[in-house]
């Protein structure tokens, strides 16, 4: 697998699945990232246990819904990477609530919105001045995620060129919040593309759940190579563009 070199590391949403996934991807890397964050609600649960005593990442309380534990989490970051700032943060977390338009709600927009879409903002939002720092102590070196970053975990779902699997899985709120999602992450690679962080949406593909339940056509270990080949490649040229986990450039 190709290598993602990158000095620091925030990921949110580590609790499980592919966030977890991409935490022991990182770990596993040729170079591991020197600072390694992981953003999860329960810090003493998988993430402590699965991934061992070495090597082991920062652990964060960040509840990317709260302000005050984003907050809380950036203190922390600053304490440990100094004036070397943040260079790749990876807005992972996410929910969804199962519908179709006849069944969905304003409760499920909500609650799924808040932490799709405006957890990624708020938190995209917060680490500014730590990822312009390191865009800085980079110099004149291209944009890249190794450099400074910003990766928004969307899905195809969230295309409205594409409009893909309706028959499936019709999922209001959540193709709402990942086409949002994707706005934001053009408005980002807009206004902090002079500052030498790249902002990119990636759709991770849809992962096969643990223990073998779903029907999703990719497995974590296949997306988390995927993700992170993807990651190593991007440059100047992707700023503010889709693609997903095969490298494969996709439609907004």
């Amino acid at each position: 697998m190709e290598g993602l070199s990158v000095g620091s590391v925030l990921l949110t949403g580590c609790d499980g699945g592919l966030g977890l996934g991409l935490l022991k991807g990182l770990l596993e890397q040729p170079s591991p990232p020197q600072h390694l964050f992981a953003a999860c609600l329960d810090p003493q649960g998988k993430v402590g246990r699965v991934l061992g005593p070495v090597p082991k990442p920062s652990c964060l309380l960040a509840d990317v819904t709260d302000p005050n534990s984003i907050k809380e989490a950036v203190g922390k970051v600053r304490e440990e990477v100094g004036s070397a700032g943040l260079n790749l943060l990876i807005n992972n977390a996410s929910t969804t609530r199962r519908s179709t338009l006849t069944t969905e709600t304003a409760e499920n927009m909500t609650l799924v919105y808040t932490t799709n879409t405006i957890g990624p903002l708020q938190t995209s939002q917060a680490f500014l001045p730590l990822l312009k720092e390191a865009a800085e102590a980079e110099g004149q070196r291209e944009m890249s995620c190794s450099r400074a970053a910003i990766v928004n975990i969307s899905s195809i779902l969230g295309s409205i060129e594409a409009a893909e699997a309706w028959e499936e899985r019709q999922d209001i709120c959540y193709r709402c919040s990942k086409a949002a999602l994707n706005m934001l992450t053009k408005c980002l690679a807009l206004e902090y593309g002079g500052s030498g962080i790249l902002c990119v949406s990636v759709d991770p593909g849809c992962v096969t759940p643990p223990l073998g339940r779903g029907m999703g056509p990719v497995t974590v270990e296949e997306s988390v190579r995927g993700v992170l080949r993807l990651l190593a490649q991007l440059s100047a040229t992707s700023n503010g563009t889709f693609w997903d986990w095969r490298g494969q450039s996709l439609p907004w």
